[in-house]
């Protein structure tokens, strides 16, 4: 694993990118930024074995390397389904592609295959799905992105069909989120990130990723359809939601 570096040297006054050299470093970049991202990975199998069914497809968009397509594979080891692993950077896609021929030639076993896709998350058909993976993807859209995409994949979903969300977030209380911020920059520090790092990448970060409160992913999860709501997961302000469609 490639040890993030990147913001020992760019300076944070361009915007953050997808680029070559975010997808040399991401593992690294996830692991050391995100509290809770091997959790969500883990549950995104644990939650395929549920919900995937036989001859449906399964969606992971935004899929940056394909972790979450893989675990969802793992997790419907025994099922027949497609995976469509979308995301809009050619540098992901490439790395994506190369992982996950790598995943599958070593598990034979699975039935389900993993189709990575070159394109936007928001121009994806959704179609007979029983699951679909946002994991920190709509951070990124605009507003009025979310509305839509998150009624796309509502339409797209078969009964009782999972939508699993993962987010950064904003609290309600505005002297815990100052606590939150400083407990997730800490988590930075334990993981070796300078002050220098942690502010440089948050410059790049601004207007680029752009969080909401957990109430605004549930009244846009509402408004889209779906009942069966939940946060299964919350570390610091990062936060795991799951939808079902009923």
């Amino acid at each position: 694993m490639t040890e993030d570096q990147l913001f020992k040297q760019r300076d944070g006054s361009e915007p953050f990118r997808f680029d070559a050299s975010v997808a040399a470093v991401f593992p690294d970049m996830l692991r050391r930024s995100i509290p809770g991202y091997a959790a969500s990975i883990e549950a995104i199998g644990s939650l395929a074995a549920r919900f995937v069914e036989d001859g449906t497809r399964c969606y992971d968009l935004g899929c940056s390397l394909g972790a979450a397509s893989i675990a969802m594979r793992q997790g419907a080891a025994g099922k027949r389904a497609e995976i469509v692993a979308v995301d809009n950077s050619p540098a992901m896609i490439e790395r994506c592609e190369a992982i996950v021929a790598d995943e599958m030639s070593r598990d034979s076993v699975s039935q389900s295959d993993i189709r990575v896709v070159l394109g936007d998350a928001l121009q994806t058909e959704i179609q007979n799905a029983s699951m679909v993976v946002l994991n920190y993807t709509l951070q990124f859209l605009s507003e009025d992105q979310r509305d839509s995409l998150i009624k796309r994949i509502f339409e797209g979903l078969n009964r009782n069909g999972l939508l699993l969300l993962s987010e950064k977030v904003i609290d309600e209380n505005p002297a815990m989120e100052t606590l939150l911020i400083d407990l997730h920059h800490e988590h930075k520090r334990r993981n070796h990130y300078s002050e220098m790092e942690i502010s440089r990448k948050r410059s790049a970060l601004e207007n680029v990723l752009v969080p909401e409160k957990v109430s605004d992913h549930r009244t846009r999860l509402e408004a889209a359809g779906f009942v069966d709501i939940a946060v299964w997961l919350r570390y610091f302000n990062f936060v795991s939601i799951i939808a079902i469609k009923r």
